[in-house]
């Protein structure tokens, strides 16, 4: 399914059909498409999109967040799966911290589950590709 063109994200690139492809949760997610495009805050900005669907029309808990954000999160994760408990979180550029002590370990356990581990590694892989890929092109990020 395409994302709709008459929307404040104006999407330049998208993943349409996403619901084919979002991991553990096919075939039943609302996820329909990812986009990137003009934000809808500022038409100066872009912005990435998850699109959602209830099957009759689009949902107006679809998220847009700033590109920045979505890399943050990515960190968040990986840094949280990285992190023994006890010692302190590796070093990036956010201020992470444990907020319960007694879940912390969920994160791990869930990355470490076959399925989810299957679907999370193939991603991280291409991540890895293709920003090995941007460091080779562009001599590394100034």
């Amino acid at each position: 399914m395409e994302p709709p063109k008459n929307r404040s994200h104006t999407p330049i690139v998208s993943v349409n059909d996403y619901d084919k492809i979002d991991a553990q949760y096919i075939p039943n997610t609302d996820a329909r498409a990812l986009s990137i495009g003009q934000s809808t805050w500022d038409r100066e900005d872009i912005s990435l999109k998850i699109w959602r669907h209830n099957g009759k029309q689009w949902k107006g808990n679809s998220e847009e967040m700033p590109v920045h954000r979505c890399l943050d999160l990515a960190i968040l994760f990986l840094a949280s799966i990285k992190k023994d408990k006890n010692l302190p979180y590796p070093t990036c550029s956010l201020q992470l911290m444990v907020d319960r002590d007694d879940l912390f370990d969920e994160i791990r356990n869930f990355y470490e589950s076959p399925d989810n581990k299957k679907h999370i590694d193939a991603r991280l892989n291409e991540l890895r590709n293709l920003l090995n890929d941007w460091y080779e092109r562009e001599g590394g990020l100034k």
